[in-house]
């Protein structure tokens, strides 16, 4: 994980991880900049059209939570409740018990 969050390109990843990255990245920079070739891209490294949307989705509403606390000045949640949450999540999901 440390390795993607350092450099996604150099980090030990399969192929169609990096271009999903790469995608993500993109987004992230400038999303305007996306286009029929990154999507075909996607597509080519076999991410169906779902995942493509569930990755956008998660990826946009991720940045628009982050401007809308920075902007808000709500405060984050410290990092105790996401280890806490983290390890909820990855045993039983999104939904708690």
């Amino acid at each position: 994980m440390q390795a993607v969050l350092d450099d996604y390109q150099t980090a030990p990843l399969f192929d169609e991880e990096r271009v999903l990255f790469c995608l993500i990245d993109k987004i992230v920079t400038d999303s305007s900049l996306i286009g029929q070739s990154d999507i075909d891209e996607a597509h080519a490294a076999g991410w169906t059209d779902e995942a493509l949307y569930d990755a956008i989705t998660v990826v946009s509403l991720f940045q628009f939570y982050n401007c809308w606390i920075d902007s808000t000045g709500v405060a984050d949640l410290p990092a105790a409740v996401y280890e806490t949450m983290s390890h909820r999540m990855a045993t039983g999901g999104y939904a708690p018990d």
